[in-house]
């Protein structure tokens, strides 16, 4: 799998009293597609990041950290333009972003990142590539990044993912004309309904099919936290989110897209593929940074995505773990 997109160095607060209260920052890596690639090798499959860094303390820093984690990172480091930051405010009403991207290295990106030999070589190995409308929103209007991989797409016969996560910043004053293209030419298009109804003017499954057409497979998340599979011939599957103690709502966009990739990936049916997403998501939810610092193992993660419709509506998630009857064999076993 290859991932394409930004990552940027994230600062919050270690200290009461939000970014004006504290003296002290805790640093880390975000960023959509930087998260889905952390996530991915969390759930076992091999996954480069493709991306262009500052050559910059902070580019040095989001490396390593994506390295630490398992990904191989195929990044070019620009002399030029920085590493991207952004700031989480948190707060009583919850987590408020400042985002300093304008001008990065990512946002530099053209179809030349596509031309080195190490892409190449992944672009052909690899089953699927996953990016987002974020990557389109930050690259200039003129970038041909995003043509030149839907040709590398038919080319060599990958399945092209792409998530709206749609950034009303990044497109002010912007035609969206790009976005909606990247939409309809992917095999895979993740959205929720809310983002899907302000950037699309489309929230029904039968207006996003109308937006986005006949080709991509479209996975809708509500807000009732029910998400939909519906396949190209309309095939519709859906299934209820779990139960999830919420302790910071950022990255889980993201880590139902890893989970609901890498059922795809390992050949899950509908049902199994929307609940590993789920169960990616809620692991997000559970834990204050933009992607889980653990995820289930391979054993619990079956239990969970072949359960009983009774036990899935009866598992919960936490900061304390997962409850599930799923889950009583294996632990009893233990």
């Amino acid at each position: 799998m290859l991932c394409l997109g930004e990552a940027m160095v994230v600062l919050r607060p270690e200290q009461p009293g939000g970014l004006a209260g504290s003296d002290l920052l805790r640093r880390s890596v975000g960023g959509a597609e930087a998260n889905v690639a952390g996530a991915l090798v969390a759930l076992g499959i091999s996954t480069c990041w493709l991306s262009r860094l500052g050559s910059d303390p902070f580019g040095d820093y989001v490396a390593r950290d994506l390295q630490e984690r398992g990904v191989n990172v195929l990044a070019e480091h620009d002399e030029v333009h920085p590493t991207g930051v952004y700031l989480k405010d948190s707060g009583p009403a919850g987590s408020r972003m400042f985002y300093y991207r304008s001008g990065s290295a990512a946002a530099a990106m053209t179809g030349a990142l596509l031309d080195d030999a190490a892409v190449v070589d992944a672009l052909e190995h690899c089953d699927a590539v996953h990016t987002s409308g974020i990557t389109a929103g930050i690259l200039a209007s003129d970038s041909d990044l995003l043509r030149r991989l839907v040709d590398a797409r038919d080319r060599h016969g990958f399945v092209l993912s792409v998530d709206l996560n749609w950034r009303p910043a990044l497109w002010r004053g912007r035609d969206t004309s790009t976005l909606c293209d990247l939409l309809r030419a992917a095999d895979v298009v993740l959205l929720g309904e809310d983002e899907a109804g302000v950037a699309l003017g489309a929230s029904t499954p039968e207006q996003v099919r109308e937006i986005v057409g006949d080709r991509p497979r479209i996975v809708l998340k509500s807000d009732a936290h029910v998400a939909r599979e519906i396949t190209p011939e309309g095939v519709t599957t859906a299934v209820r989110a779990l139960q999830v103690e919420v302790v910071e709502p950022v990255g889980a966009g993201d880590g139902f897209a890893a989970g609901y990739l890498t059922g795809m990936l390992c050949g899950y049916d509908a049902k199994e593929r929307l609940r590993l997403g789920h169960l990616s998501a809620a692991s997000v939810l559970a834990e204050p940074g933009d992607h889980a610092s653990r995820l289930p193992d391979a054993t619990v993660r079956r239990a969970l995505v072949t359960a009983t419709d009774e036990d899935w509506a009866h598992t919960s998630v936490s900061c304390r773990g997962i409850e599930s009857p799923a889950l009583q064999a294996i632990r009893g076993a233990k």
